[in-house]
């Protein structure tokens, strides 16, 4: 089996630091598992690391997409499963960082997607239904239909539901997935967890949000507007992105705009930490109860070193 090291949590934990510096220890590369980092001009409001944060270390999946670009799981695992098999075949032991728990479940225990049909009519036929009536209206169909569905899916995630409604519209099945075997990996692998206590880590999230309205996110998200990226396109629909872009064409006031940013955020790492309990294979490392970075560090590493013998 190939070797792989995964370095996951939720927003804001801080993934990217532990996974370059564990990359440096052991002299490999990373290939993000993160949704949105694959868009190029889109960084900011990713939190994406630039080339100093970067150390030299060689990060796959980054920018390699225009924002009006679509990427989805399927593509994800195509990219990813690639990646696996050239570094590994190069001696080194990938580490996948990310955050997007179903592209890295998918990845990890081979998750087969059903290839139903489009029908890009009825998606526009659905989205005029929710400029009328809401998103909970769509919600409420899906409900009806595929129950299971609407439960995993949030009543503002409209993109995900239109397409749950085309499925079934179309082929009479869910959304779905099928496994082998549930929780079998397909890769020799140490998955690594970080998590911090709660107030913590939305305390850490709000100062985010913040830091990035000081770095230039409305100027990112007006750059990219003039540059000709639709405002509803899938990236442009990310977190702070969606919430930027309101303020900009809809004259929601700027602080508001902000606290939706830090609400949704939060919102976010609470259904990330829910998503990850499916995932028993999570070795979880509480932050909070390190005395200092560097002793979280010594127990991960020597984790990893113990897994794969590289004393």
């Amino acid at each position: 089996m190939e070797r792989l090291i995964v370095i996951i949590g939720p927003t804001a934990v801080g993934k990217t630091r532990v996974s370059i510096d564990l990359a440096k220890k052991i002299n490999t590369q990373i290939i993000s598992g993160d949704s949105m980092l694959v868009y190029k001009g889109m960084d900011i409001g990713t939190a994406k690391p630039d080339l100093d944060e970067r150390s030299g270390i060689m990060h796959h999946l980054i920018d390699i997409l225009d924002p009006c670009e679509e990427f989805n799981v399927v593509d994800f695992q195509n990219y990813a499963q690639r990646l696996i098999t050239q570094i590994n075949s190069n001696g080194l032991i990938p580490i996948l960082a990310g955050g997007t728990g179903l592209y890295i479940r998918a990845l990890l225990e081979g998750y087969q997607f059903n290839q139903a049909p489009s029908d890009e009519n009825l998606r526009q036929k659905l989205a005029r239904m929710a400029e009328q009536h809401g998103n909970q209206y769509l919600h409420d169909m899906l409900a009806q239909v595929q129950p299971q569905t609407a439960v995993r899916l949030h009543v503002n995630d409209l993109r995900r539901i239109i397409r749950a409604l085309e499925v079934y519209h179309l082929s009479g099945e869910a959304v779905s997935q099928d496994k082998a075997a549930p929780n079998r990996l397909l890769y020799d692998a140490v998955v690594v967890g970080l998590t911090m206590e709660r107030a913590a880590l939305y305390d850490r999230i709000n100062r985010r949000v913040d830091l990035m309205l000081e770095q230039g996110l409305v100027d990112e998200v007006s750059r990219l507007l003039h540059k000709g990226v639709p405002p509803d396109c899938q990236a442009m629909q990310g977190i702070g992105y969606k919430q930027i872009i309101e303020h900009l064409i809809a004259g929601k006031d700027l602080l508001t705009a902000t606290e939706n940013v830090k609400q949704a955020t939060r919102n976010f790492a609470k259904r990330q930490l829910t998503f990850y309990r499916s995932m028993p294979y999570i070795a979880w490392y509480n932050i909070d109860e390190f005395d200092n970075y560097n002793n979280l560090m010594e127990i991960i590493y020597n984790n990893v070193a113990g897994k794969f013998c590289l004393r």
